[in-house]
């Protein structure tokens, strides 16, 4: 069951665009109403704007590369603040937050692996995303091990 939810949100959020680039869709995520899936469904989005950065990076396109660092930046934002949206303790409901601090962390580990391919001068593309993405790691390990602040 899950694998297919999950197949069936990336066919949603996957599609490939005519210059055979792998295109993310914010939308998708936007529409769900379930807070915690919408959490699920903006850091699988990320992912995938992440491979679409790859793509286009490789490719030579900076101005799609960047579209999609921010996309994944915009991404992890819907994710983090729809949880908190949740208002649920961390500690107590800690399901969907231990999820996103995961993926967090495991995309945290991509974009290095990216920043380290790219040029010395392209760098910078990936410093604000990056410096976000841990910083709403932290923030979610932070909740997960001390809890909702009252």
């Amino acid at each position: 069951m899950r694998t297919l939810c999950v197949g069936l949100a990336l066919a949603a959020v996957l599609t490939i665009g005519a210059g055979g680039v792998l295109r993310a869709d914010l939308k998708a995520a936007l529409a769900e109403k379930d807070l915690e899936k919408r959490s699920k469904l903006a850091l699988d989005n990320a992912e995938l704007a992440l491979q679409a950065a790859k793509a286009a990076y490789q490719q030579g396109d900076i101005g799609k590369t960047r579209t999609a660092v921010t996309e994944v930046k915009e991404s992890v934002d819907l994710a983090f603040q729809s949880l908190n949206d949740t208002h649920k303790n961390p500690r107590k409901s800690p399901k969907y937050f231990k999820s996103a601090e995961l993926a967090t962390r495991d995309l945290l580990r991509r974009l290095e692996t990216f920043d380290y391919d790219m040029s010395y001068e392209d760098r910078e593309i990936l410093k604000p995303v990056k410096e976000r993405v841990q910083q709403v790691h932290d923030d979610l390990l932070l909740g997960l091990m001390e809890g909702k602040p009252k």
